[in-house]
């Protein structure tokens, strides 16, 4: 991408300027060429703004006086703020955060024994409208810029910093609002660096992008990165699928099987960790399990039990915990890993497919309205 071109597609502020937060080392790199500047500044400019996390250009003390002029005049700094804080009797905690368009977006911090995942957003709704998740029934409004999703791990970071409790974030799932490879360019450049060592330097098995399987972009994301993926499966076959996942009528399951192998045979990753949420008497059974096992084959995978996590109007149920074990029974003896992910976060709507905040659409409302969430 020539200069010219990056400066086009760059995402400027209400303001005009540009929020150097979204901006990875090819970025940093176009804008470093725009200003006559050396390459070398985009190493010194990510480990001041993501490892020191300093937002004072005049603190920049390596940077040129007159370098630290030209940010001044052309950028921002810009974290997403907190409309409201809220954490679960086990310590989950959730935020929702508003954008600068006046939409909002929620971001959840999961505590574990020894590492803390951040659930990140990646657009304001979402399209999909998969059956069993809330935040689809909102619909879709927008993707966020790469400065938005890097804010939201800038945002729990402080936060977690100041309430001194000794959490921080230690991986990142992009499994909050949104589909992230509908959001592709700026999903991929928010995930470069999370994983940049000169940024926040994660490990990429620590930074997990999920996904329904939108397959050209699976094939893309295996040119570009690295991260672990996740897939919502959700079903053995395509005819519940269909139901569940409305995609997978697009893409369906023999499109989609060979878009994930390919991930995994051309990145340093072993498996594919696949999502399946467990519905009430839909796709609970010893025979889906059983077609589950036939489907997945000879691919390395993980796979993750989800525990249904019920919202105002859904028609579906959460299967018994004694169904759920069965079928977790079942694919383990079948020679798969298989975990039955915990409830978290239930008591504030943070939980797996809860994530709905309500947004606001101000081109098609006309007016600015009020940012409120479902929980």
């Amino acid at each position: 991408m020539s200069s010219t071109a990056a400066a086009e597609d760059r995402p400027l502020t209400r303001s005009g300027r540009v929020n150097l937060l979204g901006l990875d080392e090819a970025g940093l790199h176009a804008l470093l060429q725009e200003l006559d500047e050396k390459p070398f500044r985009s190493k010194q400019l990510r480990q001041w703004l993501h490892q020191r996390r300093v937002f004072d250009f005049d603190a920049m003390t390596d940077l040129a006086k007159g370098f630290r002029g030209k940010l001044a005049d052309l950028s921002e700094l810009r974290v997403p703020q907190a409309v409201f804080d809220r954490e679960s009797g086990d310590g989950t905690r959730k935020w929702l955060l508003a954008l600068e368009s006046g939409q909002a977006v929620e971001t959840v911090y999961i505590p574990e024994r020894g590492r803390g995942t951040l659930c990140v957003s990646s657009q304001v709704g979402c399209a999909l409208d998969c059956g069993f998740c809330s935040t689809g029934k909102q619909g879709f409004n927008r993707n966020l810029t790469a400065a938005e999703i890097i804010g939201q791990l800038h945002f729990a970071t402080r936060a977690l910093e100041q309430e001194g409790r000794d959490r921080r974030v230690t991986n990142v799932v992009m499994m909050g609002m949104g589909e992230p490879l509908a959001n592709f360019r700026n999903v991929v450049a928010a995930t470069n660096l999370m994983v940049d060592p000169y940024a926040w330097a994660l490990s990429r098995r620590r930074v997990t992008l999920s996904t329904v399987g939108l397959v050209p972009a699976l094939y893309r994301l295996a040119d570009v990165s690295n991260i672990s993926l996740a897939v919502s499966l959700h079903a053995p076959n395509d005819a519940l699928r269909d139901e569940i996942v409305p995609i997978n009528r697009k893409y369906p399951l023999r499109e989609l099987l060979p878009a994930c192998e390919h991930y995994i045979g051309n990145t340093p990753h072993h498996c594919i960790y696949w999502e399946y949420v467990m519905l009430d008497g839909v796709n609970d059974s010893q025979g889906h399990a059983r077609q589950l096992i036939d489907l997945l084959g000879d691919i390395p995978s993980k796979i993750n039990l989800i525990p249904f996590n019920p919202f105002p109007g859904t028609h579906y149920a959460a299967s018994p915990r004694e169904r759920i074990q069965r079928f977790a029974d079942t694919l383990q003896r079948a020679g798969f890993i298989t975990t039955i992910r915990r409830t978290r976060g239930q008591d504030i709507d943070g939980a797996c497919g809860q994530l709905v905040g309500q947004v606001i659409n101000r081109r098609n409302q006309g007016k600015r309205g009020t940012t409120t969430a479902s929980a």
